[in-house]
């Protein structure tokens, strides 16, 4: 990443799970809404659920996100030549963390940033509703210091070293956003 100097695209970002049905499609949500423009990002599944979880629709429906164009899709898509050139590629579930990835174009660098899957979460509404909230609390905290970073300033290993340190992040108990 060092010694790029100014870049005139934006970084490609793509957010991993098994389902692509919750975390990653808030994931990629949140990123291109606080990461714009220095961030394009994208989500994927390696077993894509085939359609995005209705809680995670009514909580950025909520926070005034366009939800029209999330759809649950699968990894492969960011595998043909016709692919963004990704540099950045973070598993937000354990389960896609541990298994093998394709080789995505552009040599992206990863990370695992793990949360909690708030669609495992049993039940009353509240309760799931309350799991959601954690989640995207989670996710944007860890994006929002991932966006902070001086992407250019630093080299590949302490880039990765603070990717690595972004995915230990709990919670910012002081966050604003819900």
């Amino acid at each position: 990443m060092s010694g790029q100097g100014t870049r005139e695209k934006p970084y490609q970002v793509l957010f991993l799970c098994t389902g692509n049905s919750a975390r990653s499609i808030m994931a990629e949500a949140i990123m291109n809404r606080i990461g714009t423009p220095r961030f394009k990002a994208y989500s994927a599944g390696s077993h894509p659920k085939g359609a995005v979880n209705p809680h995670a629709l009514q909580l950025l429906r909520a926070l005034k996100y366009k939800t029209d164009e999330f759809r649950s899709k699968s990894w492969v898509e960011f595998t043909g030549p016709d692919a963004p050139l990704l540099d950045f590629v973070f598993t937000v579930c354990d389960n896609a963390a541990n298994e093998v990835c394709p080789v995505w174009p552009g040599q992206p660098m990863s990370a695992h940033w793990g949360v909690p899957d708030p669609a495992s979460v049993e039940g009353t509404e509240a309760v799931i509703a309350a799991a959601f909230t954690e989640t995207y609390r989670m996710l944007h905290n860890r994006i929002a210091v991932f966006c902070a970073l001086p992407l250019s300033g630093l080299d590949r290993l302490s880039l990765q070293r603070k990717l690595d340190e972004i995915g230990r992040i709990k919670r910012d108990p002081d966050a604003t956003e819900p």
